[in-house]
């Protein structure tokens, strides 16, 4: 322990203790806290508010040693066998109780048992777990994981499960980057629901695990992701604010549009065509979308936060670090798994590729987009990560310019041709038309949803479109499909007209 240490205060991991307290109770929280979490220290000797060394006199110092060690282990369940060290600093001796993060959690106080006993450390401080937290203790524990546990309460049909392998299989097409990785794309059956945990098997009939019910959005578990802007940089103001619910896939790819449609949008020139920039590379905001989804803890039953505010992006995912998860290790790409029939689910529909490379390469696309890195607070009760908004060099003014590269602006003002560089430029890109350098766009916007954008293009061609036309295109249930229908009418895309059984949703042509 270095001067320079104390001067900086108890933290996460350590805690002072000006005297060794007569009931050891008033220490034993800590220790036990330390247990369920990353470890710590406990430095005896330092008082905690003004920092200043005290330290023991040499001729009792090995008795209080002796003292604590007899108080930890007489006092925690399951057994806890710190190490206790001397240290001099400034000249003083003080009593180091280093406790490591143990395996075989949760770690209670004996007198007050496990229902009363559980300490976690919560932002410098020790506090009694909450229900939620001391299963999550437990399952860590037992090495044992929630999503594979079985759904009580949820029974499943065959039909039920033929629809998610092949809703799966959808998904993974979908999401495959290339024709071979398409090509390779099997089939996925019961078998292999049962090895991922996602369906367990017990005489001969098979039965839905929290996976299951988590990936379904069935089975009574809450699982929803709350979408917001905000006006400022705090929560003072709503802006807008949605609730998405049902499978995971579907709420990864509804908050993702939520995202894109409330920040900023601008372009640049790549050789004669306008190519649209977001101000957040749209790949980083759908992956950190998705690490959220399949790393939160499922026994919290708060919701993923998706907050848009003036300066920045907001991701806040429920529960705290896994064991043996700290910040640091997650910035370099070391995984640990809470959720592993989850991870096989969505490593199959090609929503993650390698286990643990999410968040770095997360980091590598705002870096080279300009951005400032990521930032990450929390992680003992729960994950938020900030993106900043905003080009740190300021060369892009993504709120209304279009960026136009020197040398093509010099060629359109001095009347030169601009060289034809097609055979590199998307054939999705709107070309510069010759008589200048405006970019008029006439095409019909459409809506940023994928299923949306079917909607849309389905009333532009026929005029009109039901609730029952709506669930044909979609695949979807009727309430699923009166949903987004909805939504549209909301974002100014559809007008809806007529009641009950004659109702129609046609385009809007009011204000867009």
């Amino acid at each position: 322990m270095t001067i320079e240490e104390i001067l900086a205060g108890e933290s996460k991991n350590i805690e002072f203790k000006e005297n060794l307290p007569e009931k050891s109770i008033k220490y034993m929280k800590s220790v036990v806290a330390f247990a369920n979490g990353t470890g710590g220290k406990i430095i005896f000797g330092i008082a905690d508010k003004t920092r200043e060394v005290v330290g023991f006199d040499k001729e009792d110092v090995f008795k209080k040693m002796d003292a604590i060690a007899n108080a930890v282990s007489d006092s925690c369940e399951p057994a806890i066998i710190p190490d206790i060290t001397l240290q001099t600093v400034d000249g003083k001796t003080v009593i180091v109780v280093e406790v490591s993060d143990g395996r075989q959690r949760p770690y209670y106080i004996k007198a007050l048992g496990r229902d009363g006993g559980v300490y976690v450390r919560v932002a410098g401080t020790t506090r009694l777990a909450d229900e939620y937290m001391i299963k999550e203790l437990l399952f860590e524990g037992s090495n044992r994981y929630y999503d594979q546990a079985l759904c009580t309460g949820l029974n499943v049909t065959d039909e039920d499960i033929d629809a998610l392998c092949k809703a799966m299989k959808e998904q993974a097409v979908k999401n495959a980057r290339t024709e071979e990785q398409k090509a390779a794309i099997k089939d996925v059956g019961r078998q292999q629901l049962r090895s991922w945990g996602i369906l367990i098997e017990r005489d001969g009939k098979d039965y839905p695990s929290n996976a299951f019910a988590i990936l379904t959005g069935n089975g009574g578990l809450h699982v929803a992701t709350q979408c917001g802007v905000f006006k400022g940089t705090t929560k003072a103001v709503f802006v807008d604010r949605r609730e998405y619910t049902g499978p995971l896939w579907e709420q990864i790819d509804e908050a993702f549009q939520f995202v894109l449609r409330n920040i900023h949008l601008g372009a640049t020139i790549v050789g004669i065509y306008r190519q649209d920039v977001y101000e957040i590379p749209p790949d980083a905001i759908r992956e950190l979308i998705i690490n959220a989804m399949v790393h939160r803890s499922y026994l919290d039953h708060g919701t993923i936060q998706v907050a848009v505010y003036d300066n920045r992006l907001e991701i806040t995912s429920p529960g705290k670090l896994p064991m043996g998860q700290t910040m640091e290790r997650m910035k370099e790409g070391y995984s640990k798994i809470r959720n592993e029939a989850l991870a096989h689910a969505f490593a199959y529909m090609n929503l993650i590729e390698h286990w643990g490379s999410g968040i770095p390469r997360i980091i590598d696309k705002v870096k080279a987009s300009g951005l400032r890195e990521p930032e990450f607070i929390g992680g003992e009760v729960d994950l938020r990560i900030n993106i900043y908004r905003g080009q740190v060099d300021g060369t892009v003014d993504l709120n209304n310019a279009i960026k136009v590269p020197d040398t093509i602006d010099k060629m359109l003002d001095s009347g030169n041709k601009v060289p034809d560089k097609t055979e590199i430029v998307p054939d999705n890109m709107k070309k510069m038309p010759d008589s200048g350098n405006e970019v008029p766009d006439t095409t019909e916007k459409m809506p940023d949803s994928e299923r949306e954008q079917q909607i849309y293009k389905y009333v532009l061609e026929n005029g009109s479109i039901t609730t029952a036309e709506t669930v044909e295109i979609l695949n979807v249930k009727h309430r699923r499909a009166r949903a987004v229908l909805l939504n549209m009418v909301k974002d100014g895309y559809l007008r809806k007209e007529g009641a009950a059984r004659s109702t129609i949703y046609v385009k809007n042509t009011e204000g867009r």
